[in-house]
């Protein structure tokens, strides 16, 4: 099959398809998601909290980011891969946030970047979509501004998430991700604009859906979310097989004859 291209993307919406998104952060889990046929994968700065242990998205870098979105882009044929732009990236200056967005593509091998944010990025949007740099949108409940929210809170103000939503569209996203929305909310958004929507704790209505990957495949070790669901149990299958190594080794089981050399 053809890769995924941002218009694929908009063709599905206008046909009324779902558009299925998922986080992967390495080459093993990438290829696997890949196979599976998802749409897009997003090498999300989720990597700080599920793959690195630390309590916000806040500490993860450009450069660890461009490394595991590497690893991404190798493993991915058919997806559409984006690179997530980590806090700071983007934020302080548009020449430097449109440098970094391009390393993105330039080195990682990814096809475009996220970043979050509404009316207050759609400057920088413009500027990296300018440099040719597609660029997913990101409003609603967005993870780096977990300290100026207070929290990781669900957003209710309907007129200005609405208002995000068209102004970040005008500035030439190619998508919006839609976080910690409520559903009707979303459903507006989804029918007023012309991209496409991607949620994630924001109903059934999007034009997409995306999880973490550890969320969705039960491999999570702390707090899972309202919206996520358990597709798979492979933390308790990793459990069984680590036990079942290490009683093999202490009962002298394992290696055996056909495992060793003469």
């Amino acid at each position: 099959m053809a890769p995924v291209s941002t218009r694929h993307l908009l063709k599905m919406k206008t046909q009324g398809e779902k558009i299925v998104a998922v986080t992967a952060y390495d080459y093993p889990f990438a290829r696997l998601a890949d196979a599976s046929g998802v749409d897009i994968i997003l090498v999300g700065d989720s990597l700080a909290m599920v793959v690195q242990g630390q309590k916000t998205t806040l500490p993860v870098t450009m450069e660890e980011m461009l490394y595991h979105t590497r690893m991404v882009s190798r493993a991915a044929e058919r997806a559409l891969v984006v690179g997530d732009m980590p806090f700071l990236s983007y934020q302080a200056d548009i020449g430097e946030a449109v440098r970094n967005a391009g390393l993105f593509l330039k080195e990682a091998g990814a096809s475009a970047v996220k970043l979050e944010g509404g009316a207050g990025v759609c400057a920088t949007i413009k500027a990296m979509v300018d440099a040719g740099i597609p660029v997913q949108a990101h409003i609603g409940l967005t993870p780096q501004s977990v300290h100026a929210m207070g929290g990781y809170r669900i957003q209710r103000d309907e007129e200005r998430l609405v208002e995000d939503a068209h102004r970040v569209m005008e500035a030439g996203a190619f998508s919006v991700v839609l976080e910690g929305i409520p559903a009707p909310i979303a459903r507006r958004i989804t029918e007023e604009i012309a991209i496409p929507t991607i949620g994630i704790g924001a109903g059934v209505h999007c034009d997409g859906q995306i999880l973490v990957m550890h969320d969705l495949l039960g491999l999570n070790l702390g707090y899972m979310p309202k919206f996520t669901k358990l597709f798979a149990d492979l933390k308790g299958e990793a459990v069984k097989g680590f036990k079942a190594y290490g009683d093999a080794v202490r009962e002298g089981s394992f290696p055996g004859p056909e495992h060793s050399y003469e």
